[in-house]
């Protein structure tokens, strides 16, 4: 750890408190099973929520070098399992039926993460092959004692550091607690893998395994079994005569088209969920953790993204001052400058150092002369992106990830952001306010006759009655002239 602290050039205050914690590190390198590298033991000592941390830089190879990432990657699907007998306990109390009733084979684990590990089974009813997904025994008691730590962490960096503030440390960790609770529930993930499978049932090269709904429940979840070459296993993927340039495309552009198409993404898309059918379309595994932006966020991001790929730099600028990213009170020109300077740079370099990470630690650094604060919100989008790079990386290192983008985000500004779009909104708009018709007039009536009493204040610009009752008027008013055009 100390090693590659120094190696990225650290501050020196950050080097000397990975010095101070060094041997509690080591000591805990030496816990856990036998088997595992010294870091991964480590990880894995630290509890389940470090672990997530451990799964997410074993998809950068090009952060934490070949080697770590190797060893992170057992962190992936490869951690200890827990006793079989313990997982057939857990599926005949939550199915409320013995499992010889419910399956005519169930098998070791074949999979082992932090949250729950998976095995192979077959239906008795028509023997399809399934997955079965078992959540660790007292997973909820370890991830609480997790996020506990974590608070207390944010309120001392907090308390100690007050320009810290703006990244709102607290607010990033009730963020990951709200994505983690949602992992210890499976009722969730498979409403959640039924969702992504309806909204990505026309894509092309994509496979979404079918969910069993009437077996799966609070701690138990059956999937249709998908055969497939680990999206890891570089060498294997060689050996089915498989494009692995295609394939690294595939997965940044099917993310992608996710996320700007549907608001509704697979915000976990490490090796370990995904993998590569003999076809070459990708498997998507695990739904425990996804992401959803608002069609405005979206627009947002694709500007932004659009804004970068033609080194419109103001535009760029000008976008996040639209969004409220950046406070009012900061000068668009100098914003642009310093976008310019974050662009510049990375797109002087060659494809395979093109990168999405560094692009947001560069933007990092601008935020924090800006004042801009931490938006919870895009925060697993920021990190499904860096995960997708690293994962198209280790399928092709030599993939130009702003090549990749274009079409995509082309496609969706084209669609999105125009004249096209415009009338889209506006039917939007009249359909919302017909739906409130009979209420209208009194909603507008109260807004304006609210302050009745005593001398009519002059509106005055930010006042909350008056700008509400004029937004409301102008709604009005333009969605009866847009429904009669229309």
């Amino acid at each position: 750890m100390r090693d590659v602290l120094d190696a990225f050039d650290a501050p020196w205050s950050l080097r000397i408190t990975a010095r101070i914690l060094g041997w509690p590190f080591s000591w805990l390198g030496r816990k856990g099973d036998p088997s595992l590298p010294p870091v991964t033991r480590a990880i894995t000592a630290m509890g389940p929520a470090y672990i997530k941390l451990g799964q997410v830089l074993s998809t950068r190879p090009d952060v934490v070098g070949d080697e770590l990432a190797m060893q992170l990657r057992v962190l992936q699907d490869k951690l200890p399992p827990f006793p079989i007998a313990e997982a057939k306990k857990t599926v005949e109390r939550e199915l409320e039926r013995p499992v010889d009733d419910l399956f005519s084979e169930f098998s070791e684990p074949v999979a082992a993460a932090s949250i729950a590990q998976v095995h192979r089974a077959r239906l008795a009813t028509n023997g399809e092959e399934v997955a079965v997904k078992v959540l660790r025994p007292g997973i909820e008691r370890a991830f609480q004692k997790d996020i506990d730590a974590f608070y207390l962490a944010a309120s001392a960096i907090e308390f100690l550091a007050p320009s810290s503030r703006r990244l709102r440390p607290k607010d990033v960790v009730a963020h990951f607690e709200g994505v983690v609770k949602g992992e210890l529930d499976l009722r969730l993930e498979t409403a959640a893998a039924a969702e992504f499978a309806a909204n990505t049932a026309d894509d092309e090269q994509l496979i979404v395994p079918r969910v069993e709904w009437f077996l799966s429940s609070r701690r138990v979840m059956t999937q249709e079994w998908a055969d497939g070459i680990p999206s890891g296993d570089v060498a294997a993927i060689d050996a089915a005569g498989l494009d692995r340039k295609i394939l690294g495309e595939r997965v940044l552009t099917l993310f992608l088209s996710h996320a700007l198409r549907d608001g509704y993404f697979h915000a976990d898309m490490h090796q370990g969920n995904l993998k590569i059918s003999y076809d070459g379309s990708i498997i998507a595994l695990d739904f425990g953790i996804m992401g959803r932006i608002d069609e405005y966020t979206r627009r947002v991001y694709a500007e932004i993204l659009f804004g970068f790929i033609q080194k419109d730099y103001r535009r760029v600028a000008e976008v996040h001052f639209e969004a409220g990213y950046v406070p009012a009170d900061q000068d668009i020109d100098e914003f642009a400058r310093a976008l310019r300077s974050v662009g510049e740079p990375i797109f002087g370099m060659d494809a395979s150092r093109i990168s999405m990470g560094r692009l947001l630690s560069y933007l990092f650094e601008v935020t924090e002369r800006f004042g801009m604060e931490t938006r919870t919100e895009l925060i697993l989008l920021q990190r499904t992106m860096v995960v997708v790079e690293g994962v198209s990386r280790s399928l092709y290192p030599q993939i130009n990830i702003w090549q990749v983008a274009k079409p995509t985000v082309e496609a969706y500004i084209r669609e999105s952001i125009g004249p096209k779009a415009f009338l889209r909104d506006l039917g939007k708009t009249v359909r919302v306010l017909s739906r409130f018709g009979p209420k209208l007039p009194m909603i507008a009536e109260r807004l304006l006759t609210e302050q009745s009493i005593g001398p009519v204040p002059e509106p005055k610009r930010g006042s909350g009655i008056w700008t509400k009752a004029i937004a409301l008027t102008l709604a009005i008013a333009a969605g009866v002239a847009i429904g009669l055009w229309i």
